[in-house]
């Protein structure tokens, strides 16, 4: 399944129920923010256990959620995420160099 056949199945799921009338990029970001919380309770208080194991299940449920929301609201917004990806991927190719960035983990205000 490649992504524009997902998109669609996302947003043909949406608009089956109606509910393009409470996604406004405001409560969709809102929404995008509260699943990320979510994901991130998979791995609370799980110590020197950084990869969740265990619960590997409910960590790509949350991760899914926050991504129909990022379809969400790029829809709300006539926001093209491939292009949006490609748009940052170049600016983060100009802040983060390999030559300076390889094989490090500081912000490139840092490098």
């Amino acid at each position: 399944m490649d992504f524009t056949s997902v998109q669609r199945d996302v947003l043909t799921f949406r608009d089956e129920r109606d509910w393009t009338q409470f996604h406004t990029p405001k409560d969709l970001a809102m929404s995008v923010a509260i699943e990320a919380g979510e994901l991130l309770e998979c791995f609370q208080w799980t110590g020197e256990d950084t990869s969740a194991a265990g619960k590997e299940h409910r960590v790509e449920e949350e991760l899914a959620d926050v991504l129909i929301y990022c379809i969400y609201l790029a829809d709300s917004m006539g926001a093209d995420i491939p292009q949006l990806i490609e748009n940052k991927l170049e600016v983060n190719k100009r802040k983060y160099p390999v030559a300076k960035a390889k094989g490090s983990s500081k912000k490139y205000t840092e490098l």
